[in-house]
């Protein structure tokens, strides 16, 4: 899993990327940690799948981007998957579980 901090390193996932997991985390709720937790453990159960994250209070302009660029009301938690460029599932908050990011993504 790794960190992506910018606008222009969020566009070049979606250019090399087909298919990838990206989650808003905020480093002060308790709420988006269990939803970390979840995620990290669901990346790490499937290895072959590509996660992504932001913590919000580190990347405001990122965050505010793919909630503009998509449509997608900012939450925090929020956890979404990408293909061909585009979220075709997303959910925030207690929502964010390692089965329903495996129903997502299968």
């Amino acid at each position: 899993m790794e960190k992506v901090h910018l606008v222009a390193d969020f566009e070049k996932l979606m250019e090399e990327n087909k298919r990838f997991f990206f989650l808003k985390h905020s480093t002060t709720c308790p709420v988006s940690a269990s939803a970390f937790a979840e995620y990290e453990a669901f990346l790490d159960e499937h290895p072959n799948e590509k996660g992504y994250y932001l913590a919000v209070q580190d990347s405001r302009e990122l965050s505010n981007y793919i909630a503009e660029k998509y449509n997608v009301i900012h939450q925090s938690p929020q956890a979404f998957l990408f293909e061909n460029g585009q979220p075709v599932w997303h959910e925030s908050h207690w929502k964010i579980t390692g089965e329903q990011l495996k129903q997502a993504g299968f």
